[in-house]
């Protein structure tokens, strides 16, 4: 019994000589990587805002660009991890929290700053956010029985990684580019029942979420 009690004070005392500054002290590289897609993410949401307050389509391409800058990010941390060989259960986290903000809450803030507004129009953008939370989900419970290659890498994705949504913002900023957003937004706008309205172009998001 004292021997167990040895045993647990010595743990204890393992515990509070580490757990200041833990976290940051167990990160690795490939992690402070992968916080550089979630800070990439989060100046997209934060920069819509401003064109939003502004109406200057400056902030409006800057929420844009951010995105594939993250997602440049997204790619390095895992080669980084893999070259290092330290990945971790931390950083599979840290990925899968930077991939919402970047590939799914931006893109659908995107969406909304550009006129998709509308109740109907922004259920569907939540559906598309959720599609992203329940997809990557499953991937981390997952993850450990899906077939690697050698280095680690993945052999295939079981629905349509999350950030394909890039393909999303690609096709606002080729719209933001010929002027065709807010109220030129492709398609218009539909009512569905009297005075619910919608945007037929927010479907796209429907249609990623669902291959998601």
């Amino acid at each position: 019994m004292a021997q167990i009690t040895k045993e647990n004070k010595t743990a204890e005392e393992k515990f509070k000589e580490r757990k200041h500054f833990s976290l940051v002290r167990n990160f690795h590289l490939a992690d402070f990587i992968t916080l550089g897609n979630g800070a990439c993410g989060s100046l997209s949401i934060f920069s819509n805002m401003q064109y939003l307050i502004t109406h200057d389509e400056t902030w409006l391409w800057w929420s844009m660009y951010f995105l594939p800058i993250g997602t440049l990010f997204d790619v390095l941390d895992g080669r980084v991890a893999r070259w290092r060989k330290n990945a971790s259960l931390l950083g599979q986290e840290l990925d899968s929290l930077a991939d919402l903000i970047s590939f799914g809450v931006a893109p659908a803030v995107c969406a909304f700053a550009v006129g998709m507004r509308t109740f109907v129009d922004t259920i569907v953008l939540a559906i598309f956010i959720s599609c992203g939370i329940a997809r990557l989900a499953r991937y981390n419970a997952t993850v450990a029985s899906i077939p690697k290659d050698a280095s680690g890498k993945i052999n295939y994705f079981e629905g349509t990684p999350i950030p394909t949504s890039l393909f999303l913002v690609a096709t606002i900023a080729y719209l933001t580019k010929i002027g065709k957003i807010n109220e030129k937004l492709p398609g218009g706008t539909m009512e569905l029942f009297h005075g619910l309205n919608f945007h037929p172009f927010v479907l796209i998001y429907a249609l990623s979420g669902t291959a998601m």
